[in-house]
C-alpha cells in the first residue's frame, strides 16, 4: 500500500537562489493537509505561484530513501524536512514517474523531472549526501487539477499515455 508520510510547506527558500550565502532559517512545516492549485503549486509554500509553467511546483520524496539516509550515514535522528521535499511518500516509485501524468489522493501531477541533491545536502545530512541521492534525489511535478493531500493511506493511480 502507498502512503503519504508528510508533507512540508516552507514560506521561505533556504537553500534555492543562496548560491555564497548561508543556509537560510525558514522552517519546513510538517502539516497533515495541504491544498494543490493547478498551475500554481502547494498553498502558502515557497514556490507556490513561483513562476508560470514552473516544473517544480510540488516535489516529492521517497520514505524509503529517507530511510535509507538515516542508515548510511548513521543518522537515526535526521528529519525528513531537511531535504526541503514537499510531499514524503511511501511505497511509490518516483522516478517511474518522470515524464507520466498521474494521480495521487485524487490531485492530478505531471512528473517533470528528478529533484536533483544539491550540494547543501552535505551539509544538512551528511558530507557525501549529494552524490549518494543522484537518481534519488525525488521528483519534481506540475499540478494539473485543483485539491487536497492528506497525510496517510493513499491510491496512485497513473493516465494513459498518449
Amino acid at each position: 500500500m502507498s502512503a503519504i508520510r508528510h508533507i512540508f510547506i516552507s514560506p521561505g527558500h533556504n537553500f534555492f537562489g543562496r548560491h555564497g550565502q548561508p543556509a537560510g532559517g525558514h522552517a519546513a512545516l510538517d502539516v497533515p493537509v495541504a491544498k494543490c492549485r493547478a498551475g500554481r503549486g502547494l498553498e502558502g509554500d515557497r514556490f507556490y505561484g513561483y513562476r508560470p509553467d514552473y516544473k517544480g511546483q510540488v516535489t516529492f520524496f521517497a520514505w524509503e530513501t529517507y530511510t535509507d539516509a538515516q542508515r548510511k550515514f548513521d543518522l537515526p535522528a535526521l528529519s525528513p524536512a531537511v531535504v526541503r521535499r514537499n510531499v514524503i511518500v511511501e511505497g511509490i516509485d518516483l522516478n517511474a514517474l518522470i515524464g507520466r501524468r498521474f494521480t495521487l489522493g485524487g490531485v492530478e501531477f505531471e512528473g517533470t523531472g528528478e529533484a536533483r541533491p544539491c550540494h547543501w545536502m552535505n551539509d544538512v545530512v551528511a558530507p557525501g549526501a549529494e552524490d549518494w541521492l543522484m537518481g534519488r534525489g525525488g521528483l519534481r511535478t506540475k499540478v494539473l487539477t485543483d485539491g487536497e493531500l492528506r497525510v496517510g493511506p493513499v491510491e496512485l493511480w497513473l493516465m494513459a499515455v498518449a
